[in-house]
């Protein structure tokens, strides 16, 4: 073999080991923000973390329950789990009341139940308005799916009654339904959201705009009344209200990077928050991006330097390209074992990869 052959193999190693880094940092992003060894339930309702379902203890029909990442390892090993991805200010409830049959290795000390826990269908392994597993044996449309910032159910694109923008990665999504309990939020995506594709109104294009009009009146004005007339001096959302910018009320809305940071923070806006449980949505660090952040962080930080790449260096050509058909055998078993589960629906902690696509 050529000189220009070897050298050929040895950057194709970099490119394969830079790109299962990237893996890496995917996973890391979901599970580094948690603890892996230690239940996070000592900590209370932790403002942010992975969190699972297991089908096996809970089944459906029976009460929804969601554990921690260690407990997922450690309690729940080779059972039916579902990935939830991450969880607002949760609190672990393995080998609580509503696992029977089950006590929790890592902090049996719990109480019954922890009832400021919220729970949805996704802790019995179904998203979306459509109630459909994911992935769904029965759907053959590829569409990814988004998570709700408020509810934090996963939707279909297809399903969130606008159209998808670009970049959404980096930009943070509000269902119709969450809007819509919260309907001073209409205000501010009239001026703050991306602006997108109404998929509803071009389905009713036959409809006047004259009574398009007035039905955006009759949701629009008794809030704005009621937010006028409480809101006090130097509310952003009352200077909002004035500039009485419309927006059609419906389907799901998408907000751009540092949207939070321009929420009024008076105080009876503060109020209004709270009373409908969203006080969250001012809080810039509670963004799923923040904690994939923090999580990249903490394990680079942890990573230091890679001693497998300071090794490769070290080696000649010969003893590189051993490593290269070593590697490139270890990673088609490690993929061959991880189908097997994906097959199952099961969660392999081999080697961890996010529920929804990413």
């Amino acid at each position: 073999m050529s000189d220009g052959q070897v050298e050929e193999q040895t950057v194709s190693l970099v490119d394969v080991l830079k790109e299962d880094e990237e893996l890496e940092e995917e996973a890391s992003a979901v599970l580094a923000g948690s603890d892996s060894d230690h239940c996070s339930y000592p900590q209370g309702y932790v403002k942010r973390q992975a969190v699972y379902a297991c089908h096996t203890c809970t089944p459906g029909g029976g009460e929804a329950a969601g554990v921690c990442l260690a407990c997922s390892y450690k309690c729940h090993e080779g059972h039916h789990l579902y990935e939830l991805y991450t969880k607002r200010n949760f609190r672990c409830d393995c080998g609580n009341r509503k696992f029977s049959e089950l006590q929790c290795k890592l902090s049996p000390e719990k109480d019954d139940v922890n009832h400021l826990n919220k729970y949805s269908h996704n802790f019995f392994g179904v998203y979306c308005t459509c109630n459909r597993p994911y992935p769904d044996p029965d759907d053959q449309v590829e569409d990814e799916m988004i998570q709700c910032v408020v509810c934090e159910d996963w939707l279909h694109g297809r399903h969130l009654g606008s159209e998808v923008p670009d970049c959404v990665e980096l930009q943070e999504m509000i269902c119709e339904s969450c809007m819509t309990k919260n309907s001073f939020l209409w205000t501010y995506a009239a001026h703050l959201a991306v602006p997108g594709v109404d998929l509803k109104q071009e389905a009713e294009a036959d409809e006047s705009n004259t009574k398009k009009e007035e039905k955006d009146d009759d949701v629009i004005e008794p809030s704005c009344k009621r937010s006028r007339e409480e809101a006090g001096p130097n509310c952003k959302l009352k200077e909002l209200q004035a500039i009485d910018q419309k927006r059609v009320q419906s389907g799901a809305v998408f907000w751009p990077s540092g949207w939070r940071s321009k929420l009024c923070s008076c105080n009876t806006c503060k109020e209004r928050m709270a009373a409908a449980g969203v006080s969250f949505l001012s809080d810039e660090s509670d963004t799923v991006l923040a904690y994939e952040n923090k999580g990249k962080n903490s394990e680079q930080t942890a990573r230091g330097n890679d001693p497998l790449m300071s090794a490769l260096d070290n080696l000649n050509r010969v003893q590189q390209l051993e490593i290269i058909h070593g590697y490139n055998d270890m990673k088609t078993e490690l993929k061959d074992f991880l189908q097997k589960f994906a097959a199952e629906g099961k969660v392999s902690h081999t080697y961890i990869y996010s529920l929804i696509g990413r």
